[in-house]
């Protein structure tokens, strides 16, 4: 399997990394834009841009989008992320040209119907109440918020339903103009694809966009915060975020690493200490979360009322115990799913196309997959335990709370057992 890159004269790039054997593709657009890039005012209008693509072109309306692709047997998505939105498609071999043609159609043509927005909108603001009404969803966007006080790196990517119904046929429009210049698109195709033809596709449905500058995004900066809101609920829910780095530092393998052994599975050491030994939760996980230019390391458990202070503070402990008491094995174990859940994940074009957008939006260029195995095999268990002790000594955490949890311990309270 060979990645192979290409750019247009106008800029937006094209990625494809052909696999022999297959007779489907995966083909799609993925924009350097996501609500981190939104103004105040603008909060949520990425993820509603990304709603509207699918309502109408000028050659054709939402039914016929859908039916070009699914005429076929294909099938046509699309999300909207803190730094990305994408607009991708599933194909067979032979439809890979009609894929481009109805994904450079719902970029470049859409109308922005006000009939068609006022619908969207009806849909989008279910979608912020089912997300309210959803305490292990909600709960993040407000670990995200508290990370990132005041700043757009901590706004919701669903926007605040004020924001929602306020947005009209021109801001669409103008958000487009702004943001999804050629040189924040990347064509990205894996699978069974030709490059030579992905590349005049790409030349005919997209090479006539003149270039234009996007602002450039407000830098994150973890600073760390509190949000606890009291709900008479069944669960008790608890997430906690330390500052971690970004996708470009040297730390982003040796993090990664770390949450794999502190939550990552049924041998993780959460999970064996605080739901087989102690029985205080019946989920419980950490995961790395990275930007362009920062990250964080997210915890979350869900627990009784009765059990929230000793949960919280066991998790605590966990975290400070590890620079002592880390063992090789562990970095082993958590190395081995690392890597076995990358190469896993790979064997669908699919992803194979979403990791090629996704390495050349952060680097401009897609590491082989030979080179980011030796990455990960780099990191040692001292490297970890030198990760674990910065992590707690240097905490400012961020914390939310949700659900009956006022006999949780606060923020203060955990900084300092973090760092004791």
């Amino acid at each position: 399997m060979s990645v192979q890159i290409h750019r247009l004269a106008n800029g937006m790039r094209v990625v494809t990394e052909a696999m022999p054997g297959l007779g489907s593709a995966s083909v799609g657009v993925w924009v350097n834009v996501g609500c981190r890039h939104e103004t105040v005012e603008q909060n949520g209008i990425a993820h509603f841009l990304e709603h509207m693509a699918f309502k109408g072109t000028k050659r054709r309306n939402s039914l016929e989008i859908a039916e070009a692709i699914e005429d076929v047997g294909g099938y046509l998505n699309a999300y909207t992320s803190r730094e990305m939105t994408a607009y991708y498609a599933r194909v067979l071999r032979e439809d890979v040209a009609l894929a481009i043609d109805v994904i450079s159609d719902i970029l470049t043509g859409s109308v922005f119907d006000p009939r068609e927005i006022e619908v969207e909108r009806g849909v989008i603001l279910s979608e912020i109440g089912q997300a309210l009404d959803t305490p292990d969803d909600i709960i993040f966007d407000w670990l995200q918020e508290v990370s990132y006080p005041d700043q757009p790196m901590g706004r919701p990517i669903l926007g605040p339903a004020e924001r929602v119904r306020a947005f009209r046929q021109a801001d669409l429009a103008t958000f487009v103009e702004t943001h999804y210049g050629p040189e924040q698109l990347i064509l990205s195709a894996a699978g069974a694809v030709d490059h030579e033809e992905i590349v005049r596709l790409a030349e005919t449905h997209f090479g006539h966009i003149p270039r234009r500058s996007a602002p450039q995004a407000v830098p994150a900066s973890f600073l760390g915060g509190e949000r606890r809101e009291i709900k008479s609920l069944e669960q008790a829910h608890f997430s906690l975020a330390l500052d971690g780095p970004s996708y470009r530092h040297e730390d982003i393998y040796t993090a990664q690493i770390y949450a794999g052994l502190m939550g990552g599975g049924m041998s993780s050491r959460l999970f064996q200490e605080v739901r087989e030994k102690r029985g205080l939760c019946y989920t419980i996980f950490a995961q790395p979360g990275a930007y362009a230019d920062g990250g964080s390391l997210m915890f979350y458990a869900g627990t009784a009322e009765a059990e929230i202070a000793e949960l919280v503070s066991v998790v605590v402990d966990e975290l400070r115990r590890v620079p002592e008491t880390l063992n090789q094995a562990e970095v082993e174990r958590a190395r081995a799913q690392m890597k076995a859940g990358l190469l896993m994940g790979l064997e669908s074009p699919s992803s194979r196309a979403e990791r090629t957008a996704r390495m050349l939006a952060i680097w401009d260029r897609v590491p082989t997959l030979e080179e980011t195995i030796e990455r990960i095999d780099a990191v040692t268990s001292g490297d970890v335990s030198a990760f674990a002790e910065r992590l707690c000594v240097q905490a400012d955490p961020a914390l939310a709370l949700y659900g009956p949890v006022a006999a949780a311990p606060g923020r203060e309270a955990l900084k300092e057992r973090l760092a004791a």
